[in-house]
């Protein structure tokens, strides 16, 4: 059974796309065991450089994987999957896998190359600029869609 883990920096502070989440990580329970998991953003202070940061969030990220976990870094320069692609992809992955899928999503700047590096792979949900927070909303609806194609639900068309 597949096991999924979003591991992401900081809260979401705007309610309508909070709502979202819970929204889709509830539908989401109904098929694969799933974590949310937020980590403590970098203090960003004048001055401070912006790579400083990135690495600091980065090691946060990567202190939540498990030793078993597979992880998938959200970066726009990473693969582009269809819903059905993405679909088959978690189903590979769910059946090699030893503990959780883990999507890893980064802050404002963006994720550190050290996490990049140390994901199996990088997944990219759009061409478009999305915002952390916006991106959180759309992998999890893509997250339920993938489930429901794999059960042969009609929720996706």
């Amino acid at each position: 059974m597949l096991r999924v883990k979003v591991i992401v920096v900081d809260r979401t502070r705007s309610s309508f796309l909070r709502e979202g989440e819970g929204f889709y990580l509830e539908r989401l329970r109904r098929y694969v065991k799933t974590e949310w998991v937020e980590v403590k953003p970098a203090r960003m202070t004048r001055g401070r450089a912006e790579k400083e940061i990135v690495q600091e969030e980065g090691r946060a990220l990567i202190k939540r994987l498990g030793p078993g976990d597979t992880a998938i870094a959200l970066d726009r320069t990473g693969r582009m999957y269809d819903s059905e692609g993405l679909s088959h992809r978690l189903e590979t992955l769910s059946r090699r896998s030893g503990g959780f899928v883990c999507f890893l999503i980064g802050g404002p700047l963006g994720l550190s190359p050290e996490v990049v590096n140390r994901a199996e792979e990088s997944f990219s949900l759009s061409r478009l600029t999305l915002t952390h927070e916006m991106s959180r909303l759309v992998l999890l609806e893509q997250l339920y869609r993938a489930c429901t194609i794999s059960a042969g639900e009609k929720y996706h068309k």
